[in-house]
């Protein structure tokens, strides 16, 4: 199957006191860029995050979105430094007797100094933590993989109606061009006839003249190998996967036929032809960057 890499997903877990929301959305990008963003508390999950997330994407800008509500009234829990407080009770009792001052020191006043008491997050298993993040970012995943199959199937059918297209173009290209040079002998033979009048014409100079003008205007080299790519563009976009580059590298091999096609002709329509041609495989180009 085919794939987009423009997608979104969305998951939502709550396991006991705990709800994790991972968001996820992407656009084109020439190779697999992931920016995250999460709370500081999951830091350390990183490396997981993204060695899961090379399960589901192989190409594309990523943005992720990690959030953590946590209902539990019993995780955080207060820490009394003891050798914060005694340091200064030492140095207040110090103070009282260089200066004579009272030493009217209250637990209360103490405990207001910083660091004696410090509130800090209770631990948390690690291993339980990442289960619930994991199944959230797998949630999310799904569907974000779901939602780039639905737009890469759309890209697919419009790309082969535009193969189709091109090969109508091929076709007519291939059609008209022994006409040209036919049009060319009959024409070179009629105006040699109108310069010599009653001498007859050189059957083996005006054949030496048109072989010029048919080896200068031939494109059936051209013709071929731009077919050949236009029917490995639908075979690969049968074949599915992440053809992108592939897909991409064919496209500038068309393109570069067209223009050959283009520069060699001699003949209104077929130049239209040929411009027609180009202006498609440049829509093409353009719909395959979407492709991973």
């Amino acid at each position: 199957m085919i794939k987009s890499m423009t997608g979104f997903g969305r998951c939502e877990i709550t396991q006991g006191s705990r709800k994790f929301t991972v968001e996820m959305k992407s656009v084109n990008h020439r190779y697999l860029d992931v920016n995250i963003k999460m709370p500081k508390s999951l830091n350390f999950f990183e490396s997981s995050i993204r060695n899961e997330l090379k399960h589901y994407i192989q190409r594309g800008k990523v943005d992720l979105y990690i959030t953590l509500e946590d209902f539990s009234e019993n995780n955080v829990r207060i820490k009394y430094n003891h050798d914060a407080a005694a340091e200064y009770l030492k140095y207040l009792k110090q103070m009282a007797e260089e200066f004579g001052l009272d030493n009217d020191i209250r637990v209360s006043t103490l405990s207001r100094y910083p660091e004696v008491f410090e509130m800090e997050e209770q631990e948390q298993d690690e291993d339980e933590l990442w289960k619930e993040l994991q199944k959230a970012i797998k949630g999310a995943a799904e569907g974000f993989v779901e939602t780039r199959i639905k737009e890469g199937e759309n890209l697919k059918n419009d790309l082969i109606e535009k193969c189709d297209g091109m090969l109508e173009h091929v076709d007519f290209i291939t059609e008209h061009s022994p006409i040209i040079i036919e049009e060319y002998r009959n024409n070179l033979e009629n105006r040699v006839r109108d310069l010599l009048e009653d001498v007859k014409v050189d059957e083996a100079r005006l054949l030496t003249e048109v072989t010029i003008f048919a080896d200068k205007v031939c494109v059936d080299e051209e013709l071929v190998r731009l077919r050949s790519h236009i029917e490995a563009t639908k075979n690969t976009l049968s074949e599915g996967g992440s053809v992108g580059r592939k897909l991409d590298f064919i496209a500038q091999e068309m393109n570069r036929e067209a223009n050959t096609i283009l520069s060699k002709s001699s003949d209104l329509e077929i130049s239209n032809r040929a411009i027609e041609l180009k202006t498609e495989i440049e829509k093409v180009r353009e719909q395959i960057q979407n492709i991973e």
